[in-house]
C-alpha cells in the first residue's frame, strides 16, 4: 500500500492521541473523584424534586427530569455512546385514604397494588390476626371469626418470604373485608408493596405505624369491640419508562465491565440517599473515565422503576440476547452509598451464607481490601434479591458486587421518607464510596478477565424468571432485620 504524506501525518497525529489518552488507573480515577462534585448532583437531583413534587418516582414528572439530566451529562461524550431503553412498568399511587377508629384518624399508607374501597369505605369490627408467622398460615385463622371484618396484624417475614403480602392473603382467604398491617419496628412507614395486583387473592389494606398498631392491639386483648373505617382510592396503571445506559466505545466488547445505580425515588420524597447517591457516584465515574483508555469495555446504566420491584434491571436482563449477556463479565451495584456505615457485599458468603457466581469474592476482596487500607472498618452486606443485582447474580449467573450503606435506622433515619432529602446525605461517606468504585473499576476494566472468570448465561433460567413466578421461588432470599430495602422483591412485598 502506497502512503501519501498527508495520510502519514493522520497516522502520526491517531497515534499521538491513542498515546495522549493513558489506561484506566487508579491513582488518577480516585483524583478525579471528588466530594464537591458527588455533592453537585446531589444538589441537582434535589432541586428536580424540590421542581416536580417533592420526588423523582417512577411515573411521575421527577423520573422525568432525572432522566433527562442523565442523559444530558452523558451527551457531551465523544467517547462513550449513550441510550435508554422503554419499557412498561406498573404504576401506583393513592389518590384518598383514611383509617378512623371511634373517632380518632389514624396515619396509614395505602399498600402499593392494594384494591381500592367504595368511595364510601368499610366500617366493620376491627379483629385480631394471628401473631408471628401464624399469621403467614391460612389454617391458623381457624378459631378466629374475621368474615366480614377488618384484620389488624403484625408485619412480620413469611417462610415463603416477604413480610406483608404473606400477612394479607391468609386473612383474605379467612374472609376478611380488610386488612391492616402494623410494623413491627419503630421506623415510620412510608412505603410498602404486595409486589402485583391480585384481585383474587387480596382486599383493601393499608400499613400504619408500630406504635398505633400495639394501641389497637392493647384495647382489642381487653376484650373492646372496635368499630374500624378504612377507605382507599388507588389507581393501579401500566406506564412507560426508561432505562438509561452509557457504553464506552473503546474496550474489549468480549469483557463488559457493568455499573449501576437505580435512577427512581418512592413517592414519599427526593430519595437523595436511595438512590440519588447511587446515580452521583456513577455519573462522577462516568465523568472521570473520559481521561483514559479503558482496556475492557464499560457500560453505566441508570436504573428505572426500581422502588416498583426491580422492574428496569428485570426488563433488561430477561430482554438482553444471550450473545450480548455472555459478554458481560460482572455487574457492580450501588444503591444508597451516602450515609451509614461502609458496606461491601459479601461476595464469598463468608459472613451471610450466599455467595455470589465465581468471582463476587474476588470483587468483594478488592473493595474490602482497599478500604481497611484506607482504615476504614468495612461491614459485609447481605445478599436478598433487593437491589438490581439481583437480577444479574440469579437470571444471567453473573459475578456482582458493589457498595450499600444499610436502611436500619441507625444507618439512615431518613430511609424512604421525605427527610431523604440533600441534607440527609454524608459528603464524607460517598467520597470514601466513590474512590473505592473508581479503584475497584479501574483494576477490573485493565484485569477483569485474568482475575474473574466468565459465566454464560442460562437462557432458560432467564424464562422462568418472567414466567410468572414469585421472586422467592427465583432468588435464595435471606432476610436481616432492620435491611427492609434488601427484602423480598425490593421492597417489603
Amino acid at each position: 500500500m502506497r502512503f501519501t504524506h498527508s495520510s502519514l501525518a493522520t497516522c502520526a497525529l491517531c497515534a499521538a492521541l491513542v498515546v495522549a489518552t493513558p489506561p484506566l488507573q487508579s491513582e488518577g480515577m480516585q483524583s478525579l473523584v471528588t466530594k464537591d462534585g458527588l455533592l453537585r448532583t446531589l444538589k441537582d437531583l434535589d432541586r428536580l424534586a424540590s421542581e416536580n413534587g417533592g420526588n423523582r418516582a417512577f411515573g411521575l414528572p421527577g423520573y422525568t427530569a432525572s432522566v433527562n439530566y442523565v442523559k444530558s451529562r452523558l451527551a457531551k461524550s465523544k467517547k462513550y455512546k449513550s441510550w435508554t431503553q422503554d419499557f412498561p412498568a406498573l404504576f401506583s399511587r393513592v389518590e384518598s385514604i383514611d383509617f378512623t377508629v371511634t373517632g380518632k384518624s389514624y396515619y396509614i399508607y395505602g399498600l402499593t397494588y392494594s384494591p381500592s374501597t367504595s368511595a364510601e369505605g368499610i366500617d366493620a369490627l376491627l379483629v385480631k390476626g394471628p401473631s408471628g408467622t401464624d399469621a403467614c398460615n391460612a389454617n391458623a385463622y381457624q378459631n378466629l371469626d374475621v368474615k366480614g371484618k377488618i384484620v389488624l396484624v403484625e408485619r412480620g417475614t413469611c417462610p415463603t418470604g416477604g413480610t406483608l403480602a404473606g400477612k394479607v392473603r391468609p386473612a383474605v382467604s379467612n374472609g376478611a373485608v380488610a386488612v391492616i398491617v402494623y410494623n413491627n419496628v419503630d421506623t415510620l412507614v412510608t412505603a410498602g408493596t404486595l409486589s402485583a395486583p391480585d384481585p383474587d387473592g387480596y382486599r383493601p389494606a393499608g400499613f400504619i405505624n408500630r406504635s398505633d398498631g400495639l394501641d389497637l392491639l392493647k384495647r382489642l386483648d381487653t376484650g373492646e369491640q372496635i368499630t374500624a373505617h378504612f377507605q382507599q382510592t388507588q389507581v393501579v396503571e401500566t406506564r412507560i419508562t426508561q432505562n438509561v445506559f452509557a457504553e464506552s466505545k473503546a474496550g474489549d466488547s468480549n469483557n463488559v465491565i457493568m455499573l449501576g445505580a437505580h435512577l427512581d425515588s418512592v413517592q414519599a420524597g427526593a430519595g437523595i440517599n436511595d438512590d440519588g447517591s447511587g446515580t452521583s457516584l456513577i455519573l462522577e465515574l462516568f465523568d472521570a473515565v473520559q481521561h483514559f483508555r479503558p482496556k475492557n469495555k464499560i457500560r453505566f446504566a441508570w436504573w428505572g422503576a426500581e422502588e416498583n420491584g426491580l422492574v428496569g434491571s428485570k426488563h433488561y436482563t430477561s430482554h438482553i440476547a444471550k450473545a450480548d449477556a455472555d459478554k458481560i463479565l460482572l455487574y457492580l451495584n450501588f444503591d444508597m452509598v451516602s450515609r451509614g456505615y461502609f458496606g461491601v457485599f459479601d461476595g464469598d458468603g463468608s459472613t451471610h451464607g450466599l455467595a455470589g457466581a465465581p468471582g463476587s469474592d474476588v470483587i468483594e476482596k478488592l473493595f474490602v481490601d482497599h478500604m481497611v487500607s484506607k482504615g476504614i472498618t468495612v461491614t459485609p452486606a447481605v445478599f436478598t434479591g433487593g437491589s438490581d443485582y439481583a437480577s444479574f447474580m440469579s437470571t444471567l449467573n453473573k459475578p456482582v458486587g458493589g457498595l450499600h450503606t444499610g436502611t436500619g435506622v441507625a444507618q439512615d433515619p431518613c430511609y424512604h421518607q421525605k427527610c431523604d432529602s440533600f441534607e440527609n446525605a454524608n459528603g464524607t461517606v460517598i467520597e470514601v464510596n466513590a474512590k473505592a468504585a473508581a479503584h475497584v473499576l479501574s483494576v477490573l476494566s485493565n484485569n477483569g478477565p485474568k482475575m474473574v472468570p466468565k459465566t454464560p448465561n442460562n437462557p432458560a433460567k432467564a424464562l422462568r424468571t418472567f414466567d410468572g413466578l414469585d421472586s422467592v421461588d427465583l432468588f435464595p432470599w435471606t432476610h436481616v432485620e432492620g435491611e427492609s430495602h434488601l427484602g423480598n422483591c425490593g421492597h417489603d412485598a
